[in-house]
């Protein structure tokens, strides 16, 4: 695998199609204090950013540099990234629905530096996060599709109108089909909306499965869980999919492609029947 060279500035390019952290970027004291370590940097990176996003000055590069900070404070602590299949994404050409499972509060920090630099990029979330302080200035400055998911009719629409917009604009969005985020995987709770979006659009639908515990789901506040680098961060990404017919096909292929590697990283990720 290529390794970025160890260094301190941002924004760096982008992360090349095999990235795996380098050794060197770990420091003895943050790896000491790993949570603590982590959570004052990053609280320092998005007040920053947050502050200038409410000025509208918070930029798509401001974006990768934010999130490329976020990676480096995890190196820091001594987690070791994992990201293969890059190279799905960056021969694509045009937008696409980036659909993927939902393990932590980790891939919402890191993905923009992975996928950005590639493509113009935002989420689908719950419209909570824009409420917390500077977190949600940041997104709020991305042009996100949120859901408020106390009317799925309503938020379906939601996404697929928003979806569509944002797609033909050359956007492409990431997609978490999970009911909510943790470190176990029910295939049953993994819904098709990513493929109905990317059906709409007439855009192609990318798998990517991740493994993100490392930053650990906390107790009283979820998004504050423990820092733990004895656990690999791993994402990978599949071969983009051309949605036909109904889109059902293409569903199970990326649901086995997330099955199958959770599987190969130790989580268990059972196969039986998922959800429309």
């Amino acid at each position: 695998m290529s390794n970025i060279t160890p260094d301190d500035g941002f924004p760096l390019p982008h992360l090349p199609p095999d990235y795996m952290s380098p050794p060197a970027l770990r420091r003895p004291l943050s790896a000491l204090f790993p949570s603590l370590s982590f959570y004052v940097r990053v609280f320092l990176v998005v007040r920053a950013a947050g502050a200038k996003a409410a000025r509208g000055e918070y930029t798509a590069e401001d974006w990768i540099g934010s999130s490329l900070e976020t990676l480096r404070a995890l190196e820091y602590c001594g987690v070791v990234l994992e990201i293969r299949g890059l190279e799905h994404l960056a021969h694509l050409n045009g937008p696409c629905v980036v659909v993927s499972n939902h393990m932590s509060t980790l891939e919402t920090f890191i993905l923009p530096c992975v996928i950005q630099p590639h493509k113009d990029v935002t989420f689908v979330i719950k419209e909570d996060l824009l409420k917390y302080p500077w977190f949600g200035n940041v997104l709020r400055a991305r042009d996100p599709i949120t859901v408020g998911r106390a009317d799925p009719r309503a938020d379906l629409n939601s996404m697929l109108k928003g979806g569509a917009e944002r797609l033909g604009a050359g956007i492409s969005i990431i997609v978490f089909p999970q009911g909510s985020r943790g470190p176990s995987f029910d295939p049953r709770h993994f819904n098709s909306v990513g493929v109905k979006i990317a059906r709409k659009a007439g855009v192609p639908v990318l798998p990517l499965a991740l493994r993100s515990d490392a930053w650990g789901v906390g107790k009283i506040v979820k998004d504050f869980g423990p820092i733990r680098p004895q656990l690999r961060v791993r994402f990978k990404f599949g071969p983009p999919l051309s949605v036909a017919g109904n889109g059902k096909e293409e569903h199970a292929t990326v649901l086995r492609f997330i099955q199958d590697n959770l599987a190969s990283w130790g989580i268990d990720a059972p196969y039986c029947a998922v959800t429309e």
